[in-house]
């Protein structure tokens, strides 16, 4: 792969690049390929269909891959890799390894899925059928091939490249990566942000502080934007339940499965009395977010005793209902009021969540609270951006629901958190932006450049020497 003219060590970009999905680049170190992510590409059916693209690199030249966390957008291309061939190392977090465990396996069963579904219509009009991105089986195949790591130690991945983990504070496992190459000009150094967490996160640590690098790679996703402070936060959600109480409505939270929905549940069990919350029955809609706060549950320390009881591996709420079965989740819908609803996917885009917008959406008396990035294409985005009627399993629905968008549990730092964070190296060594959409990358780049920051926006397919 390594082409005649280009340095010993340098990266191209061949996703998350203009957009906030689809993470992947490679990391060239001498006669060595690292492939640094492999994302999923979300958003509508149109920017999905890429995930089918062929690899835009030979398999048989990764030597390695690392994932900087858990979340499918960075590392939920893997299955597929390795169902084209590949079989070498994945580097990755121990807590990255406890989550993927979970999150793998559950794409992998809801392709099968989709496939079976798509296909049960192809087979009554005489269609091909079709096949699954990958299956349950890829996924399982994929986990074996994983090595954890913890923060802060430095292993040799390649000849000469050595990683090492920062806690990015972003989720749980999530990393700041750091690849240091010794080559015949001498020692360079890449750090790659992953995605990095803010400052009034409720549990999450700060994002590590990192001082020197020859070139950094940093997300971009809210480039263009403050977060509310976390109190106004807090007055915001106080204010929502209350109105939805006293409207008698229901309150759905499309969340993420994997830091936001347990940051979620911890607020709740922190401001149970200030919510009122003795009120409402709270649902955990999700088998994978149920699996996930298991696994968080390992850090029950950060959490505080209200939320994990002594004996229990789920939040210890005495109205609080984990719903495993489709079973289970279908007797919401006859909850007409006082039910919070905390559901996948955190962009609308499919799961249980989309079940309890056909019940609620069209009844003004309820309320919609998105606390994460909606991308460009997806239900959730459009539902933010204030559409009129949505579609929902082939029947059209009047959006009267109320829509609140919390940018304050975000677990992206804001343009504030992204400038410091950099503003950190004391070289200000030559910085490329990614992950993120282009309006954001314009407007954080001015930001930077009035700093005096040597700042590029990376390009699919554009190769940088470190």
């Amino acid at each position: 792969m390594k082409k005649k003219g280009h340095m010993e060590f340098d990266v191209q970009f061949f996703g998350a690049t203009g957009e906030v999905t689809g993470s992947m680049y490679a990391i060239h170190a001498g006669s060595h390929t690292v492939l640094l992510e492999c994302g999923l590409v979300q958003g509508g059916a149109k920017s999905e269909r890429r995930n089918w693209d062929p690899f835009p690199f030979e398999i048989g030249d990764i030597d390695a891959v690392v994932l900087s966390h858990a979340h499918i957008d960075h590392s939920g291309r893997l299955p597929r890799l390795v169902n084209m061939g590949y079989d070498g190392p994945v580097y990755v977090q121990n807590a990255t390894l406890a989550l993927c465990e979970i999150m793998l396996p559950d794409s992998g069963y809801l392709n099968e899925k989709d496939v079976e579904y798509e296909n049960r219509k192809r087979r009554r009009r005489g269609e091909p059928l079709l096949k699954p991105l990958y299956t349950v089986a890829d996924a399982e195949r994929s986990l074996q091939l994983f090595r954890g790591m913890p923060y802060g130690e430095a292993a040799e991945i390649a000849p000469g490249l050595v990683l090492t983990f920062h806690d990015a504070g972003h989720i749980r496992g999530s990393t700041i990566v750091e690849f240091r190459y010794s080559g015949s000009d001498g020692d360079r150094t890449l750090v790659f942000s992953g995605d990095l967490g803010y400052r009034d996160a409720p549990v999450m640590d700060p994002p590590d502080i990192l001082k020197h690098a020859d070139a950094v790679l940093m997300e971009s996703t809210y480039g263009d934007r403050l977060h509310r402070s976390f109190d106004d936060t807090i007055s915001e959600l106080t204010t929502v339940f209350s109105s939805a109480n006293a409207a008698q409505g229901n309150v759905l939270i499309p969340a993420f499965t994997v830091g936001r929905t347990q940051d979620l549940l911890y607020l709740m069990a922190e401001n149970y009395e200030r919510w009122n919350l003795d009120d409402w029955h709270i649902y955990l809609d999700s088998p994978m977010a149920i699996e996930a706060t298991r696994v968080y549950s390992e850090y029950r320390h950060l959490y505080g005793v209200r939320l994990f009881g002594p004996d229990s591996n789920l939040p210890d709420l005495d109205n609080f209902h984990a719903t495993r079965s489709a079973e289970e989740s279908m007797t919401i819908n006859d909850v007409r009021a006082g039910a919070i609803i905390i559901a996948g996917s955190g962009m609308c885009s499919g799961g249980r969540i989309l079940h309890h917008l056909k019940n609620n959406v069209w009844r003004p008396e309820c309320h919609l609270v998105i606390v994460g990035f909606q991308a460009r294409g997806t239900l959730g985005r459009r539902l933010v951006d204030g559409v009129d009627t949505i579609k929902l399993y082939g029947d059209e629905y009047r959006v009267q629901i109320q829509v609140h968008t919390i940018g304050g549990l975000s677990a992206h730092g804001d343009q504030a958190d992204l400038v410091a964070w950099y503003g950190a190296f004391e070289n200000r060594p030559p910085l490329y932006l990614v992950h993120g959409e282009r309006d954001a990358q314009h407007i954080l780049a001015d930001k930077l450049r009035g700093l005096g920051a040597p700042v590029h926006i990376a390009e699919r397919a554009q190769r940088i020497s470190v």
